[in-house]
């Protein structure tokens, strides 16, 4: 159901957000002095401050960084990363609704969506239960769907408030927990089902149970036919078109991949050619990718994770592979999506918390 008013033990822990915490925030201030007197962060900081009463930053954001000179043109020099929300266990599957101009996403152990409203910046319960949901997206005519970890199914919700079932098993037996799913131009719905909300005995990210299928891809056509289009990953989890709609590029989060693959599309719907299009190399180190998203020029937009400061965050790609670029976070990065009226603004999904920060670059899809 739709958020109708009523308060959830989630908002009382909202950063800035509820009258109670705005008070602390006050009252801390008094204490230290003017908070115009406040040191300016002038470099990357792991325990910096992003919130709503954070010490200026110095432009630019010095926790943007670009690994080659090809990424500065994608800089917003005057704009610094912020964390818009905080509170959750794990968040997950960020999309923004156009129309509605908000920002919705997962708290997949808490079993609750949220909402994030541009106008004002007040964040809602959206919908509870979720179904354990994971990955959100909008389809071409502006209805939200939502891959069910708890429920093992994919779902749309009609403009009416109704749910219609998109997919829950495959040659008669159950899928295992779809994660992300992504809409073609002609109406078919990829996405992916790893089996990452199923096999966990307390049952924190979904319903524990069997496993029935193998870890693959799934493409639903328009007329509701559910066909597999790949199995060549070990645990696919997030996944984009690219710019053209040419490419799928699909996260492998198993233990032995741990990257990026990216296929060809034939006839808008069979995958081929399949191939590793980065293993996130960092220093040495090989951050754990979970979502993917392309902007207007080919460019992918990766999250990572699992490593700590100086490697989670955003990892930017040209879409040869070469990594150009990296917004640092202090949070395990999961989700991202384009977002803001002109796509520009980058939207994260992290541990607990909800990113954002402007981008020069705007998204390649609606979301």
């Amino acid at each position: 159901m739709e958020e109708s008013g009523t308060t959830h033990p989630l908002l009382d822990r909202q950063h800035g957000a509820s009258v109670g915490r705005r008070t602390v925030f006050k009252a801390a201030a008094a204490v230290a002095g003017a908070a115009a007197l406040a040191p300016i962060a002038t470099f990357a900081q792991e325990d910096r401050d992003y919130g709503p009463d954070a010490p200026p930053v110095h432009y630019p954001d010095s926790d943007i960084v670009s690994v080659t000179p090809a990424f500065d043109q994608y800089r917003q020099g005057n704009s610094a990363i912020q964390r818009l929300w905080t509170g959750g266990l794990w968040l997950e599957g960020p999309a923004w609704n156009g129309v509605g101009r908000f920002l919705l996403w997962s708290d997949i152990p808490n079993n609750v969506q949220l909402r994030w409203l541009e106008d004002n910046g007040f964040v809602s319960v959206f919908r509870i239960p979720s179904g354990n949901s994971n990955g959100n997206t909008v389809d071409w005519e502006g209805r939200q769907i939502s891959c069910q970890h708890g429920n093992r199914q994919v779902v749309r919700y009609e403009h009416d408030g109704s749910t219609t079932v998109l997919a829950s098993q495959f040659e008669g037996k159950p899928f295992n927990s779809p994660n992300g799913a992504v809409v073609h131009p002609n109406g078919s719905i990829f996405f992916t089902d790893p089996p990452h909300g199923t096999p966990h005995v307390g049952g924190y990210e979904g319903n524990p149970g069997e496993i029935y299928q193998p870890n693959v891809v799934y493409r639903i056509d328009p007329d509701g036919k559910i066909a597999r289009v790949t199995d060549e990953l070990e645990a696919p989890n997030g996944l984009c078109f690219s710019h053209d709609y040419q490419k799928l590029y699909i996260v492998d989060t198993g233990a032995g991949a741990r990257d990026i693959k990216v296929f060809d599309i034939v006839d808008e719907a069979r995958l081929a050619n399949g191939r590793v299009f980065t293993d996130i190399m960092v220093d040495g180190e090989q951050v754990g990718p979970d979502a993917v998203r392309a902007d207007i020029d080919g460019n992918i937009w990766a999250s990572g994770g699992w490593f700590g400061y100086g490697f989670d965050g955003v990892h930017v790609f040209t879409p040869e592979g070469q990594r150009i670029g990296h917004i640092r976070l202090p949070e395990t990065t999961s989700n991202l999506v384009f977002g803001g009226p002109k796509r520009n603004r980058l939207m994260i999904g992290a541990s607990q918390s909800i990113y954002a920060v402007y981008v020069n670059m705007r998204g390649a899809h609606i979301t």
